[in-house]
């Protein structure tokens, strides 16, 4: 029953938020939150790394369609649901000095909500509910509570997620009705109808699942909604956006496409690959010429996700695990990143790089805790970065040597625009704008102290994470492998 208690338990306090509207509220929704992240480790302490799914639920929901209210997790899900349960409550706790109502708080519980169930659904029908109910949440933060031209912006970001998921609607109606019998959406259901599938019809699952998670990702060159959106989304809704809500694309490549198609995966992998691969380079080039410091982070996280996508697409055990480990460790980076920006925004009214300068000289446990942040997003070693950008990299050369060294650039040229921003923003002499920047407050030490914690122990010994997925990846790439040996 925990399993139902992670998922019921959040969208419980947002419906009391939305009711009772505490003057408090963030104070409700952190300790809410703070209820759900030990709910999460206790699963973690309990869970079995040899089993396949744990702590499932599954019953009859809409009987005569075939559609079950079925949710569990593997080591795969486990590791998204830990980087939901531990960002929502830093999310929370940065918000404080926005004022935010109790609308606010019950949205950002609501969407976790949603982000589990997407995380731990086991029907496909279900899996879509959830993917669809987290769009709600995020769309409100940003229409109400978003920046300048946030109407037009929001509404291209809308269209844009519900394109894809009418794609993926469509593919999963497809494979329900080639499921036996009187038709199913249960999970394995859908996985031995889409192996047994013809190479055309599976090509066709493909793109129709590939083009929804690209879009969520996003991965080039679906990726045109992502940095307007995150440039005018209020702070912790780009947070939510970039470090939970864009695994969701990732975690349906691993959970719902690899698996339900490989013929098509097999065949199409490496257009995958190299679009994430031309996603990596052009991200990281546009990013370098980027003024506003928000955007610049937007522009990075899309050379960052490319890198993950491709390792998953190579289909190799330390791809997917590097890609599951990266997952984490981006989540945790791209919070610390741009609550970093949104201090500085909040002290000195702007983000754009060349009005800033010398904020090392009057913050220095700012500028020394946002350099622990920028040294892991360079994946610098015994930092959280390192581990997965390794795996990843290496992966990818093993798959083919030139991706390989095109997507290793990313490195480089994220040491460019990571140090350049950093040179202009810390380093130099202060000026009139960053005189007066004042050095972090408890509340916002509570929050960055915890998070340099967490990028150094992951750094430094990754392997309780790894070895919680390690099962699954297994198992997943089992199914692929057994497809090769077939068709040979």
């Amino acid at each position: 029953m925990m399993i139902l208690f992670l998922l019921s338990w959040p969208l419980l306090a947002s419906l009391l938020l939305f009711a009772f509207k505490p003057k408090q509220a963030w104070v409700v929704a952190f300790v809410a939150s703070l209820i759900e992240l030990v709910a999460s480790l206790v699963l973690v302490f309990q869970f079995d790394k040899s089993a396949a799914v744990e702590y499932a639920i599954n019953v009859p929901w809409i009987a005569s369609l075939g559609v079950n209210f079925a949710i569990g997790f593997d080591g795969i899900s486990l590791l998204l649901v830990l980087l939901t349960t531990v960002l929502v409550p830093f999310i929370i706790l940065s918000s404080t000095k926005h004022s935010y109502s109790s609308a606010f708080y019950g949205l950002v519980l609501m969407m976790q909500m949603a982000l589990i169930g997407v995380f731990t659904a086991m029907d496909g029908f279900l899996f879509y509910l959830f993917w669809e109910i987290a769009l709600i949440p995020i769309y409100f933060i940003c229409l109400i509570w978003g920046g300048e031209d946030r109407g037009r912006i929001t509404l291209k970001f809308f269209i844009y997620t519900l394109a894809g998921s009418l794609l993926m609607l469509v593919a999963l109606i497809y494979l329900y009705f080639q499921t036996p019998g009187s038709h199913s959406f249960e999970i394995q259901a859908l996985y031995e109808a889409g192996r047994a599938l013809p190479l055309a019809e599976q090509g066709f699952i493909f793109w129709g699942l590939f083009i929804a998670f690209a879009i969520k990702m996003p991965v080039f060159p679906f990726h045109t909604w992502q940095p307007d959106t995150y440039s005018v989304a209020p702070s912790q809704g780009t947070m939510l956006l970039s470090g939970i809500m864009l695994k969701m694309g990732l975690y349906g490549v691993i959970r719902w496409l690899v698996p339900v198609v490989p013929a098509g995966v097999h065949e199409w992998g490496m257009t995958a690959v190299v679009l994430s691969v031309i996603g990596i380079i052009y991200g990281s080039c546009i990013a370098i010429v980027q003024k506003d410091f928000k955007r610049l982070i937007a522009y990075s996280s899309i050379a960052h996700v490319g890198l993950i996508s491709a390792g998953i697409f190579t289909l190799n055990k330390i791809g997917v695990q590097g890609a599951l480990i990266q997952m984490l460790s981006h989540g945790i980076l791209v919070f610390g990143l741009f609550y970093g920006i949104d201090i500085i925004e909040t002290r000195v009214k702007t983000r754009t790089l060349s009005a800033l300068g010398g904020i090392r000289h009057v913050a220095p446990v700012f500028s020394a805790v946002f350099t622990v942040v920028m040294l892991g997003t360079l994946a610098l070693p015994f930092t959280s970065g390192f581990v997965g950008e390794f795996l990843l990299i290496n992966s990818i050369f093993q798959y083919n040597a030139i991706l390989g060294a095109v997507g290793g650039l990313t490195i480089i040229l994220g040491a460019v625009y990571m140090l350049r921003s950093f040179q202009q923003a810390m380093l130099g002499e202060t000026n009139s704008t960053t005189e007066s920047f004042v050095d972090l407050s408890g509340r916002e030490k509570l929050v960055l102290f915890p998070i340099v914690v967490i990028i150094i122990v992951m750094g430094i010994y990754p392997d309780p994470l790894l070895s919680i997925s390690e099962s699954a990846v297994t198992n997943l790439l089992s199914i692929v492998q057994e497809f090769s040996a077939s068709a040979k």
